[in-house]
């Protein structure tokens, strides 16, 4: 193979995918709403729950430390809590419940009325985060997902931030993508940059 070569097509094929989404007014749409739902539910004490299996744990991670921490500019940190990090808890609801429970468990547990819950997942279909959805209308909280573009989850989610594509490594860089613009957003909205930013 021409490392080069692959190389190139690789970066060109993945940039057609951004294209494309950046060309759906529905998916562009849907992503607007939903940063404005989490400052909303920001701003009314609530906080934000993530999750998503292999690649797409990293991201809830990856996201919710964007939250947290910070993501263009120092500001106070906002609460989210990525469901997929604590081994003790994650080996304790698989032993006792099942692989399929992870998640939807956690949400029992952890969230109140009014919480908004992402869950990723680059089929649409895991298990765990149909179920982790079913557990977040009985607790009254907002499920969205990122997901691809097929599977259940688009149909059972309140919100599906769907990427116009099957290839799951271009899903997943959008993913990430999306989840930035949504952290820049939300806290523009929250911390507006020049109340913040010093110097």
């Amino acid at each position: 193979m021409d490392n080069l070569e692959y190389i190139k097509s690789y970066l060109s094929n993945s940039i057609e995918v951004k294209k494309t989404l950046a060309q759906d007014v529905e998916v562009l749409n849907t992503i607007s709403l939903v940063a404005d739902l989490i400052t909303e539910a920001y701003k009314r004490g609530n906080k934000v729950l993530l999750a998503g299996n292999g690649g797409s744990a990293a991201d809830s991670q990856h996201i919710a430390a964007e939250f947290v921490s910070r993501f263009f500019y120092d500001r106070p940190g906002l609460p989210a809590i990525a469901m997929t990090t604590d081994t003790s808890m994650l080996t304790a609801i698989g032993n006792d419940y099942g692989f399929d429970k992870l998640f939807a468990r956690q949400l029992q547990a952890q969230s109140k009325k009014g919480d908004i819950f992402i869950g990723i997942t680059t089929s649409g279909n895991s298990l765990n985060i149909v179920n982790a959805v079913e557990a977040a209308k009985a607790e009254g909280v907002t499920s969205v997902v990122f997901c691809g573009s097929s599977g259940r989850l688009k149909d059972l989610a309140d919100f599906a931030i769907c990427v116009p594509n099957s290839i799951t490594p271009f899903i997943q860089e959008c993913h990430i993508c999306i989840g930035h613009m949504i952290c820049a957003i939300v806290e523009e909205n929250i911390f507006p940059k020049e109340e913040w930013v010093k110097g």
